[in-house]
């Protein structure tokens, strides 16, 4: 079959966003993401609810991506999905439900790690997005991973330091709670940063290993000083959200930045790509441009759909997989926890 003809569906059932999208030659025909908006009312994902609703929404999901792609599923060269890393249950439907639509069409089935699949994202053809050059260094971001990551081509990825405790997005969000801002916390605090002055309170950044990151005793600090402040001044939260939230920003991307930094000093590779959801936060996006100038490294930023969890990404990791015929056998699981 020629790569023109060539059609990849891509599955994303990882967390509690379930989406599907169809690839042809690195180019996205379509992009589906239904999103749970339940978990708002919990402050945070429930795994059990999460599984149930990507149970009712997986069939029609699939189909709209096909239907916005213009194709019949009889028109599918393979099926591609996340098998890992992310919430046992929420990758089980999406494992079960590619496995036997794999089987029923007769075509290859293609299991793809979510994290790779945050970085390979930059490979995706897309208006304004350039693909960086091997090798490279990749920030991923998310709300259950903190890594820098060396990657020397498409498959060949060698993580060199990560979080030791907790992951960025959730240092964000859990400090959101405190803050009493909606869950996901992370874009609430984008916003109120903007308007506010990052230089009015401090917190201390954790001290761990050149290359490592930890965040717990930040949620911790920040905890420890709205309930200091608020007991001195109930009203010390709304009268200094903004002020609060860029400091609280500012804090954590100065912070990933020295990280990113000692690994460009370590490697000398000054090609830079950032992924996963806190990727769409402002500061970390300004801080890399400012990088480009400052220290002549070049930046690799994914477009706002390609940030957040999503089935194009994993349908590009199918497509590069397809190529060398990296094809999964029936008797593949998921994992809830995997190695890059």
């Amino acid at each position: 079959m020629s790569q023109q003809n060539c059609y990849i569906l891509g599955i994303e059932s990882s967390c509690d966003d379930t989406a599907a999208a169809v690839i042809n030659n690195g180019i996205i025909l379509s992009n589906v993401v239904a999103t749970q908006t339940i978990h708002k009312e919990y402050g945070g994902v429930v795994p059990e609810l999460a599984s149930r609703a990507h149970q009712q929404n997986i069939v029609p999901v699939v189909h709209q991506a096909l239907r916005k792609a213009n194709i019949d599923k009889k028109d599918l060269s393979a099926i591609a999905f996340t098998s890992g890393p992310g919430l046992m249950g929420s990758l089980l439907v999406g494992t079960s439900f590619s496995k036997s639509f794999a089987f029923g069409l007769g075509i290859p089935l293609i299991d793809v790690n979510h994290m790779q699949a945050h970085i390979l994202a930059h490979f995706i053809k897309a208006e304004g997005q350039t693909a960086p050059s091997f090798p490279f260094l990749a920030l991923t971001i998310s709300g259950g991973h903190t890594q820098i990551v060396k990657v020397t081509n498409y498959f060949e990825m060698e993580i060199l330091g990560e979080t030791i405790d907790d992951a960025v997005g959730e240092a964000f969000d859990k400090s959101g709670k405190i803050l009493g801002l909606p869950y996901p916390a992370g874009p609430h605090i984008d916003a109120h940063a903007k308007a506010g002055d990052p230089h009015r309170f401090s917190f201390t950044k954790p001290k761990v290993g050149p290359l490592e990151f930890s965040f717990s005793g930040l949620k911790t600090a920040v905890l420890y000083f709205i309930e200091r402040e608020v007991a001195a001044n109930p009203q010390f939260i709304s009268e200094n959200i903004n002020d609060i939230c860029a400091s609280l920003q500012y804090t954590i991307v100065d912070y990933l930045m020295d990280k990113i930094k000692n690994a460009v000093k370590k490697t000398g590779i000054k090609t830079v790509a950032i992924g996963g959801g806190v990727s769409a936060n402002s500061g970390i996006r300004n801080a890399l441009k400012e990088a480009e100038s400052t220290y002549g490294w070049t930046t690799h930023i994914p477009r706002f759909e390609y940030c957040t969890d999503n089935a194009a990404m994993i349908a590009i990791v199918g497509e590069l997989k397809y190529k060398q015929h990296a094809f999964a056998k029936n008797t593949v699981v998921a994992k809830a926890r995997m190695k890059l």
